[in-house]
């Protein structure tokens, strides 16, 4: 595959941009798609790596009220009182523990949410329409779109509150 930086993908013909990518616009053949995805892996993204809970739980001391009150409880302790010193650590150590826990909780939820998520597109391969797994998309790759969303795209929505596209009889 070849590119051309001077000048935009969506500036470009259907000739042009099967010219770049090496395909026709049949689609790509089996034996293309098997090898692009050796080439290139597969079409997802790569997930950020899952922090340990001893950095999210350190983290949680990045706010800045957070760092204000460890100073309001050094300058306490500084000044000798132990009372107030102990308070403000107690409340900065069971705010963080609930925001760790909350943390933690909404990032396993995520990760079970992305689990059960399972998109598929219809893609032109051998002159055929094929329905496969997103993660299984190449470049080269021709994706079909549904016509009514097509459709959903091209049509203009009227603007309800202020009637910008209502027809007035005059």
């Amino acid at each position: 595959m070849q590119s051309n930086p001077a000048q935009p993908f969506w500036h470009l013909s259907i000739e042009e941009a099967c010219q770049q990518l090496a395909v026709n616009q049949s689609g790509l053949n089996q034996q293309e798609a098997v090898q692009r995805m050796e080439q290139y892996g597969p079409n997802t993204v790569k997930a950020s790596g899952r922090s340990s809970g001893l950095f999210l739980f350190l983290s949680q001391f990045r706010s800045p009220v957070t760092i204000l009150l460890i100073v309001a409880a050094l300058l306490s302790a500084g000044l000798g009182d132990v009372a107030d010193t102990i308070i403000i650590l107690t409340i900065v150590l069971i705010s963080s523990l609930l925001g760790f826990w909350q943390e933690r909780g909404a990032a396993n939820a995520v990760t079970e949410l992305l689990k059960m998520v399972a998109l598929h597109c219809a893609v032109l391969r051998d002159g055929k329409t094929l329905e496969i797994p997103l993660e299984g998309v190449v470049p080269g790759d021709n994706e079909l779109v549904a016509k009514s969303l097509a459709l959903q795209i091209c049509m203009p929505k009227p603007n309800i509150l202020t009637g910008s596209a209502m027809q007035k009889d005059e």
